[in-house]
């Protein structure tokens, strides 16, 4: 009697999550404007909770079979979304980032360098860059914070010794007139882009444009590994372009990308929450020895952050180098460390 009072509370729920499911996917993924595709979704919840009464309720025999199949016809037609690349995308991700490496010499194309005055003014400006790794002296994460202490963007900006910085940056590619969305994120909503852009661009739209607060982390990197780690982001961007992907709010965003870019110079490095709750990044690099030990991480955020600089900043300004003073620079890893 109770293993059948716990199969059906079991059965019970993953009916309810099946159900529940459904109407949202189909709200996000039905086409057309809210209001049909909310329809859509009450449609499919009130059939749905009819075939539950009738399992549970009437003790129909036709029921469980309809509910299946429902459920793989649901399934089915989720299977046939697919990611895409020719859509009408908003201008800051119409373009796809693409890279060619020929020895230490690595050429950009689709480099952006927007001027922002507002979410909506702008001087847009894509361009093609070279870079020679041989010359590639520093990495750093950077951290936009827009909603609480727990969630944050992640970048990486590499610098070279001519003071110049690039900064790569896994985003959701949204479409004309459409906002971002954690549900969504969750439901084929949005393309997966690659951003390299200029830090007067990427980090100065969400300090000065967007309201977000930001902070720099220099990060302890040999050489070898900001090369790997750098070449791996030209590989991704690449792949972008020859089979684009879904953002996923968990499983493919900003952090979880990094961290299995950066496995891939170090694959020792542990899976940690702190990767999901990107805020909370700054911890999760100086336990494995990304960020020296030689400040505390509340120390580390009082240094690192850049908003008021930012802000400070006017056009012509070297933005990089303002944002970077008071910032101690990383210190060289020694033999053996746990770094990135």
């Amino acid at each position: 009697m109770l293993a059948r009072t716990v199969a059906g509370a079991v059965a019970g729920v993953l009916l309810f999550f099946s159900g529940a499911w459904g109407a949202i996917a189909l709200f996000y993924q039905l086409p057309g404007a809210v209001p049909l595709r909310a329809s859509g979704a009450v449609v499919w919840s009130v059939v749905y909770l009819g075939l539950v009464i009738a399992l549970f309720g009437w003790r129909a025999w036709w029921a469980p079979i309809a509910l299946a199949v429902a459920l793989v016809l649901l399934i089915g037609w989720w299977t046939t979304i697919r990611p895409r690349n020719d859509r009408l995308w908003s201008d800051d991700v119409a373009q796809l980032l693409s890279g060619e490496v020929h020895g230490s010499h690595v050429t950009l194309r689709n480099v952006r360098d927007f001027d922002w005055r507002s979410d909506d003014d702008y001087d847009a400006r894509w361009e093609t860059r070279d870079y020679d790794l041989d010359h590639l002296v520093s990495a750093d994460a950077i951290l936009s914070y827009w909603s609480s202490e727990a969630i944050a963007h992640a970048m990486l900006s590499f610098g070279f010794d001519d003071g110049r910085h690039v900064v790569f940056s896994m985003e959701i590619r949204r479409e004309k007139g459409e906002a971002f969305s954690e549900v969504g994120g969750f439901f084929k909503q949005f393309e997966l882009v690659l951003i390299a852009a200029d830090e007067h661009d990427i980090v100065r739209v969400r300090t000065n444009v967007r309201g977000e607060d930001d902070y720099i982390f220099p990060l302890r990197m040999p050489n070898e590994a900001m090369r790997s780690l750098f070449l791996s982001y030209v590989k991704a961007a690449n792949e972008l372009v020859e089979r684009p992907r879904f953002y996923n709010t968990v499983t493919s965003n900003c952090t979880t990308i990094v961290y299995r870019m950066a496995r891939r110079i170090d694959d020792g490095l542990p899976f940690d929450i702190r990767l999901l709750l990107t805020g909370y990044l700054p911890g999760y690099l100086r336990d494995n020895g990304a960020l020296d030990r030689r400040f505390s991480v509340d120390e580390w955020r009082r240094l690192g952050r850049i908003t008021e600089r930012a802000r400070a900043t006017k056009p012509g300004d070297d933005f990089s180098a303002i944002i970077r003073e008071g910032v101690p620079p990383a210190q060289s890893p020694s033999s053996g460390a746990s770094t990135l």
